[in-house]
């Protein structure tokens, strides 16, 4: 799969945050850069809408907690969705989580074309495949795909959730391709 990005546009829009909500997206960003160490330029594009930044930072702080799924395997989602989805931004925010998680760079970018082999255990595997699969061909997955997953013992609520965040990654993506938010600096 080729993957061409277009790395030189500038920002169409540059987020600020609506009149008397700064203090708001100021909050979201300061606990963000408490735990990242920087504000990714990802989310910066949410200020427009402080109700839309605090529910997708939840999201990603749910999906990151490592409460119900490994976060390498979550990450390994966002990486192989954004992939595909052609998101630079997101492909190299994913790649620095893998690789600070002690995984691999040769290994994971091999997974981009062939996600069987991503560096993770083949236990998660199945919800690899499943949240991939749902995101490129929804109506391709099938009872043995769910069969498979839960065989390696993971539950309905498990399952759900992968595909969960494979959909919020492509959305994702897509916002951030669509007003040219290719690489942290965009708005610089």
């Amino acid at each position: 799969m080729q993957n061409q990005v277009r790395q030189n546009d500038k920002p169409l829009i540059n987020p600020q945050p609506p009149r008397g909500e700064e203090g708001r997206v100021d909050a979201v960003f300061g606990a963000i850069q408490k735990h990242l160490g920087f504000v990714p330029d990802g989310l910066r594009l949410y200020s427009f809408s402080p109700p839309l930044l605090e529910s997708f930072v939840g999201n990603v702080s749910y999906f990151n907690s490592g409460e119900r799924l490994p976060p390498s395997l979550m990450a390994m989602i966002r990486y192989l969705v954004s992939w595909e989805a052609k998101c630079h931004f997101c492909i190299d925010m994913n790649e620095g989580f893998l690789t600070n998680m002690g995984l691999d760079l040769d290994a994971i970018r091999a997974a981009r074309n062939n996600p069987d082999a991503a560096p993770i255990p083949a236990k998660e595997k199945p919800l690899l495949m499943i949240a991939l699969k749902a995101v490129n061909d929804p109506e391709s997955v099938g009872e043995k795909d769910i069969q498979a997953a839960r065989t390696q013992g993971w539950s309905d609520r498990d399952i759900f959730d992968v595909v969960a965040q494979a959909a919020s990654n492509r959305a994702f993506s897509y916002v951030l391709r669509t007003f040219k938010v290719e690489s942290q600096g965009a708005f610089a």
